[in-house]
């Protein structure tokens, strides 16, 4: 992909002080729902209350390591990591049949696949720059943001409390962000400023509506341990299962379509080219950060695209900030206090935030290929792969049941089959003239 102007106010490699570091990273790390993954598997193993807070610290922990693996050594873009939704379904299959030791012993193998295909292999980019043109990377963009936005709607619908008090706490804390995003638009220190900490004055608002509706209770960080230390392999030695490993190996490389959309809404945001060299150091960050994930008893990571998204909403795009948020993330694993703190801001205000963050995932998309000429074919490489994305999303849960398990892994994921198809799509329309509209 090109480079392209941006509207970035804190460069990449530009230095910031710690405490300014500290406080960007922070807005990234409250903006995040990585625990609601760990949380909805946990749910489907049985897993007990002890072992759930466990499991829940262990993906702070895993995540803070992840994402300072990929933005120092990896990719070396401003990329948070967090739990994949994609492997949800697989994971709690394998854990239900198999044990939790064969869970660890599924994503072992797969993770260090992924970490080779990038170094010393050197594969991955070769693959990408291939089939992933400027007009495949900016639907992937797209439907990556499309597929998001009904999971933040769906947890502000289903949070516990009142239906329209949960709406009103999202409008009033989507509001605020969007009043920061237009207030920020000038020029002046003060614009800026407001532009930078948005995340975390919306947060903050919309945390007080939401104590007017009784949603806010930070009891139980009142309970939780002040230090916990990480162990290898906390749920049980490791069990290699040779159909565990080949369904999970699958399931990495679908997470891996959906993580490389994240990386073009990055590159798309910074106007950094995602050229081979950064390509597969992205994969070997990837797959290193998913193994020492798998170690701790986490689940397989990805680069989350809301977070991608808020590099646009903020135009902070700085590498040390974000190194600064898996710092705080690694606190969090250690010190259950403070990931039980996070816990605590109710759903609506972050999936209020969320929503507005997949509306800039979308714009960001549609910058990509806005210079692209929308000939017969381009419509339908963009058009079919939202469509079958939006067809995907909707699809009831039970329609699943009688899938082979394969099957229900990539439609489970919005983003995984609308990748799927537009890369598909893009290899095998007639390409006459390609050259021309690409």
């Amino acid at each position: 992909m090109q480079t392209q102007k941006t509207n970035i106010v804190v460069g990449i490699d530009e230095k910031i002080g710690v405490k300014k570091a500290f406080l960007l990273g922070l807005q990234h790390v409250l903006a995040m729902d990585l625990y609601i993954a760990p949380i909805i598997i946990a749910g489907i193993l049985s897993l007990s209350t002890a072992n759930m807070s466990f499991f829940i610290q262990m993906c702070f922990l895993a995540t803070g390591i992840g994402t300072i693996i990929q933005t120092k050594f990896g990719i070396r873009l401003p990329v948070v990591q967090g739990p994949s939704y994609v492997p949800i379904g697989a994971i709690g299959a394998i854990g239900s049949k198999l044990g939790l030791g064969a869970i660890a012993g599924s994503l072992i193998p797969g993770a260090l696949i992924i970490a080779l295909i990038g170094y010393p292999l050197k594969w991955f980019a070769k693959v990408v720059q291939k089939i992933i043109p400027p007009l495949v990377g900016g639907t992937v963009i797209i439907i990556v943001g499309i597929s998001l936005m009904p999971i933040g709607m769906n947890n502000i619908y289903g949070s516990p409390g009142n239906i329209w008090h949960n709406i009103l706490i999202a409008g009033v804390t989507a509001g605020i962000l969007m009043l920061c995003i237009m207030l920020g638009r000038n020029k002046g220190k003060l614009g800026t400023t407001i532009r930078i900490v948005s995340v975390l004055i919306a947060i903050l608002i919309g945390t007080v509506t939401a104590s007017f509706f009784g949603q806010v209770d930070f009891s139980p960080v009142k309970d939780a341990a002040w230090f916990s230390l990480p162990k290898f392999f906390p749920f049980g030695a490791p069990v290699f299962d040779i159909s565990a490993i080949l369904t999970m190996v699958f399931v990495y490389f679908i997470i891996l379509i959906e993580t490389t959309g994240t990386w073009f809404v990055v590159s798309s945001v910074t106007g950094k080219e995602l050229n081979e060299e950064r390509l597969n150091r992205a994969s070997f960050g990837e797959g290193l950060g998913c193994f020492v994930g798998s170690l701790f008893g986490s689940t397989p990571m990805t680069g989350y695209s809301s977070n991608a998204g808020l590099l646009a909403i903020t135009g902070v795009a700085s590498r040390t900030a974000i190194m600064a948020g898996g710092f705080i993330l690694i606190a969090l694993g250690l010190i259950p206090k403070l990931s039980t703190a996070i816990t605590c801001i109710p759903e609506p205000v972050i999936n209020g935030i969320f929503g507005i963050v997949c509306v800039a995932i979308v714009a960001n998309g549609m910058k990509v290929i806005q210079p692209i000429m929308i000939d017969d074919r381009n419509m339908l490489i963009i058009g079919i792969p939202i469509l079958l994305t939006i067809a995907s999303v909707i699809l009831p849960a039970e329609a699943l049941e009688s899938t082979p398990d394969f099957v229900g892994y990539i439609l489970s994921s919005g983003a995984a089959v609308g990748a799927l198809a537009t890369v598909l799509l893009h290899l095998i329309l007639p390409n006459k003239l390609a050259k021309n509209n690409e």
